[in-house]
């Protein structure tokens, strides 16, 4: 008796729809993320093992190294008008340009004389060693203050909440240039502060 003969079917898939469902995940994922910025200054910061994610909104970065001090401030509106505030203090027109590349500025640390200059600056530039000297924290010329000051006003005035404040200081940096920036925090009554530490594992009982 012979045998029946199975009809073999084509094994082929057609893989279009799989490839269209990953070009969406991608230009997805691609669109909402977030680009790093870079840091002027690298901080090697102490390990913890408390976890609390830093607040990505309304919260500014103090970043403490090699004797100085870099500021940060979350929010590219919160940004611009901070930097309207600074330059009425100081007597600085900035204009709309300037604004709006100063908004997209992460962590920085200049002079208010030399601002002008470093917003002007190609991103790569600003990078170059001995570009940022740091926010003077002098007695006599406490820019820090202003700019924490001002930060807070512009949180307070567009977001209606307090600004929370973050120190980021590095492990091997000395007790008085932490202290000096303590000291500018509790002057404005801010006495309360998170300590960037990075994560350790918490050990087993």
């Amino acid at each position: 008796m012979p045998r029946i003969k199975v009809k073999r079917t084509s094994t082929v898939t057609d893989m279009t729809a799989m490839c269209d469902v990953a070009a969406l995940l991608l230009t997805f994922f691609i669109l909402t993320a977030t680009a790093r910025q870079p840091e002027p200054l690298a901080v090697s910061t102490p390990s913890s093992t408390y976890e609390f994610k830093v607040p990505v909104e309304n919260n500014a970065i103090l970043t403490i190294g090699q004797k100085k001090v870099f500021f940060e401030v979350a929010g590219q509106k919160v940004r611009a008008r901070t930097l309207e505030l600074m330059g009425e203090q100081y007597k600085i027109s900035f204009n709309q340009e300037e604004k709006n590349r100063f908004s997209v500025i992460g962590t920085f640390g200049v002079p208010m004389g030399s601002l002008k200059q470093f917003i002007n600056m190609p991103g790569g530039d600003r990078m170059n060693p001995g570009v940022q000297t740091g926010i003077p924290t002098d007695s006599t010329d406490n820019q820090l203050n202003a700019w924490v000051l001002n930060a807070r006003k512009a949180t307070k005035e567009l977001n209606n909440v307090d600004m929370r404040i973050s120190i980021k200081g590095d492990a091997k940096e000395e007790y008085p240039t932490v202290k000096k920036v303590v000291d500018i925090l509790q002057k404005q009554n801010v006495n309360k502060f998170l300590l960037v530490t990075n994560s350790e594992a918490k050990k087993k009982n």
